[in-house]
């Protein structure tokens, strides 16, 4: 594991083992990630991260990640066609002393 996926690792709880479970159940060939800004920095780190686990290409979208419901239109227009997006995020949706 290389120095900056362990630092991002450290920082944040991004679930790269949840994406490769995803990643592996969806049979996804072309995987979209979307990273908010703060985050961007790391994108490389987190593909080959997860080039290592799964035998999946990866996208990295360059353009704004608002959150969840922030899918960029032009991913229909994308050829060959995307089969899985991902959006990573800074914060847990919901506060630990409520799960």
């Amino acid at each position: 594991m290389n120095t900056l996926i362990k630092e991002v690792l450290e920082k944040y709880n991004l679930e790269l083992e949840k994406a490769v479970i995803e990643i592996k159940k969806s049979k996804a060939k072309l995987v979209l990630l979307q990273f908010p800004d703060g985050l961007k920095p790391y994108a490389t780190s987190v593909v080959d991260y997860l080039e290592t686990k799964t035998k999946t290409k990866f996208l990295i979208w360059a353009g704004s990640c608002f959150g969840a419901c922030d899918i960029p239109l032009e991913v229909e227009r994308l050829k060959p066609k995307i089969d899985l997006i991902i959006q990573f995020g800074h914060n847990e949706m919901m506060p630990s002393y409520l799960k």
